[in-house]
């Protein structure tokens, strides 16, 4: 996998898989707290492997539901406590890398989290570098197009 090729290229030598439905799956978080200037702020959080930007997200968790899932994420990753919509807000698709060698599509199902708490001390602080963005920011960290996406609706949204 070469990690110079623009993402969409990466995504395209596994689009035989993506249309037979060969996806992970898993469940993320977009995480909003109002802003000074009465708009939001966007969390982003670094990868544990390559260190890009992204959200909080990981593997479906038995006896929990997607929204639950998506703020155990959000306090696994992140320190976050607080209230995930039940329905996916979008989705988006990128490529899970699980070794040198090998990375498998995954297709992400994103709820927005309502802040409510945040924490200094968390499963996985120290390991992962968190970020609050202006949303026209977080667009621009985050490498994913469809992830982009939903974060310029998010603005939409808010703006309305």
């Amino acid at each position: 996998m070469n990690r110079n090729e623009p993402h969409l290229a990466r995504l395209a030598a596994h689009v035989e898989t993506m249309l037979h439905g060969d996806l992970a799956e898993q469940i993320g978080a977009i995480c909003i707290r109002p802003a000074v200037d009465e708009t939001v702020e966007v969390l982003l959080v670094t990868t544990s492997e390559k260190h890009h930007w992204t959200i909080p997200k990981g593997w479906a968790i038995d006896g929990l539901k997607p929204h639950e899932v998506a703020e155990r994420k959000s306090w696994e990753k992140a320190g976050i406590r607080g209230k995930a919509r039940k329905n996916p807000f979008g989705y988006y698709t990128y490529l899970k890398v699980l070794d040198s060698e090998t990375a498998m599509p995954s297709m992400v199902a994103v709820h927005v989290l309502e802040v409510e708490d945040e924490s200094d001390t968390f499963p996985k602080s120290g390991q992962l570098t968190t970020e609050w963005l202006s949303p026209p920011e977080a667009a621009i960290r985050v490498e994913e197009p469809e992830l982009k996406g939903l974060i310029s609706r998010l603005m939409d949204r808010t703006a309305a």
